[in-house]
This record gives C-alpha cells, sequence and structure tokens, in this order.
C-alpha cells in the first residue's frame, strides 16, 4: 500500500496527525489544572455527579470528564431600594413601601450542598434569600400601625432580623446585617404625619416656654424676698443703733459745713432741730 503519491497526500495527512496529537495534548495539560480565588469554593463533578469540594488555590482535575464549578462564598447583598421596593400594609391597613439591605454569605462547607440542591448562587439567592427578605419583611410589618413603623423603627428592624435568621438558619446561609433604610407611605398619610409631629413640637416649645416663665417668676419672688429680708434686717439695725438719732448722725458725719445758698419757705436749717 502507497502512503504517497504524486500529490504528497502522505504529508498532508502526517501534519493533520502531527497537528491533532499537539491539540490533544493542549487541551489535556490546561484541562488538568485550574486555580479557586480567594472568596470561592469549587465543587467538583464528574460525568455531572458532584464528588467533593475544591478549596481555594491549585487544583487537578481530569480533562474532559470532571469539571470544577466555582461558587461566590464572599458577602453578597440583596437591596430593596425605593425605586424598587417591597410593597406592604401596616397594621391599620396603610399602604407603605419598604426599602431594606439584607447582607448574607454562603456556608463555605456547604457549596457542594447548595450546587446539588439549586446549582448556581444566583439560583440560591432568587428561590431561598430573596423570597426570605420579601416575606418576612411583609409578615413583621403587619404587626406595625404606619405610625409606628417610624417611630418604633429600631424595634421593627430587631423584629425583622430575628424572624430572617430563624427561617434561614437551616438554609447554609450566614447572615451579616439587615437594614431598613426607608419608608414611603401615601402623600396623604405623610402629611398627616407631619402635621402631627408639628403639633408635638409645639406643644412641647410651649411646655418648655412655661417652664422657663416659671422659673423667671419664681427668681422675681425670691429677689423681692431677699430684698424685703434686707430691709427688715436694715430697719432693725437703724433701731437698733438710735433709730432717728441715728440716721441725723450719719448726715452730719457726711455734711462738708456749708448752708444753702437758697432756702425754701419755712424749711428748718438742715440738721438743726428746733423743735427741743
Amino acid at each position: 500500500m502507497k502512503y504517497v503519491n504524486e500529490n504528497g497526500e502522505y504529508l498532508v495527512g502526517k501534519i493533520v496527525l502531527h497537528s491533532v496529537i499537539a491539540l490533544l495534548v493542549l487541551v489535556v495539560l490546561f484541562g488538568s489544572f485550574g486555580t479557586i480565588d480567594a472568596g470561592e469554593r469549587g465543587v467538583k463533578t464528574r460525568f455531572g455527579a458532584v464528588v467533593g469540594i475544591v478549596e481555594q488555590g491549585l487544583y487537578i482535575k481530569l480533562p474532559l470528564i470532571e469539571k470544577v464549578n466555582k461558587m461566590n462564598v464572599q458577602t453578597k447583598t440583596v437591596k430593596y431600594e425605593l425605586e424598587d421596593p417591597l410593597y406592604s400594609a401596616s397594621k391599620d391597613l396603610q399602604d407603605v413601601k419598604i426599602a431594606v439591605v439584607l447582607n448574607y454569605r454562603l456556608d463555605p462547607t456547604k457549596v457542594e450542598t447548595i450546587y446539588q440542591q439549586y446549582g448556581t448562587v444566583d439560583q440560591y439567592e432568587e428561590r431561598i434569600i430573596r423570597p426570605a427578605v420579601r416575606d418576612t419583611v411583609k409578615a413583621v410589618a403587619s404587626q406595625f400601625t404606619a405610625e409606628e413603623l417610624v417611630t418604633k423603627r429600631a424595634e421593627f428592624t430587631d423584629k425583622v432580623v430575628v424572624v430572617i435568621n430563624e427561617r434561614l438558619a437551616t438554609q447554609f446561609v450566614t447572615t451579616e446585617r439587615v437594614n431598613i433604610t426607608n419608608f414611603e407611605f401615601s402623600k396623604s398619610f405623610t402629611e398627616a404625619i407631619e402635621s402631627k409631629v408639628t403639633a408635638v413640637q409645639n406643644a412641647e416649645a410651649a411646655k418648655n416656654k412655661l417652664e422657663q416663665i416659671k422659673f423667671e417668676a419664681q427668681q422675681t419672688i425670691e429677689t423681692a424676698k431677699a430684698t424685703a429680708e434686707a430691709q427688715r434686717i436694715q430697719a432693725q439695725s437703724l433701731a437698733a443703733q438710735g433709730g432717728s438719732d441715728y440716721v441725723q448722725l450719719k448726715a452730719l458725719e457726711k455734711w462738708d459745713g456749708h448752708l444753702p445758698v437758697q432756702m425754701i419757705p419755712n424749711s428748718s436749717v438742715p440738721f438743726i432741730n428746733l423743735k427741743n
């Protein structure tokens, strides 16, 4: 059997064969190694069946037979902002839009189970995390009146955290933070709340003003009492030291010895008592 003809067909076949062999070598070489980055875990499958978890760093696998699926185990965030909020009804049947943020991360030791049940992290979030947040926030919001959602916001948030943690406790996830970032009510209800707040503030201001008036009045009373007491003490002192004679003596001590240039008719000379 001839492998060479006038057209050189043998040489072409050899080149093709060598190329195929080189390609297979590259596939085997590059398909046997890989890396798992920090914040990831790998789930190794063989012919589609899960065979184990691959830690971060370099890994080796059987090319064309085994596959490593990367799973993100870093902190992830689920947001419902006012542009795309959670719609709920309060205890007093007021419609309310609630903005909430949840931070969570997968249990790195359970990524194998998560992959088996949900496939990807995105599917897990859509089927487990988001429904838990939606249902919990709506259920807890229905236990508070619209006004209480505002005035007892911390209590509302704490209850949401407790219920979400209980719901996700068996779902291979750790919740790191739950935060209620905003509420939005109907325009009429918002205006009513603002009016009530203004009324309360005005009442508090009036109360403070009244307290101030009372304080100032009490100060005036205490000042008058002090003045009266000083006058009483002074009067007692004058009486004890000779009364009017004592006052005249004190005036003489300060007189410069000059009589007035003009005298008022029927008036007496200063400090000279002619009655005696």
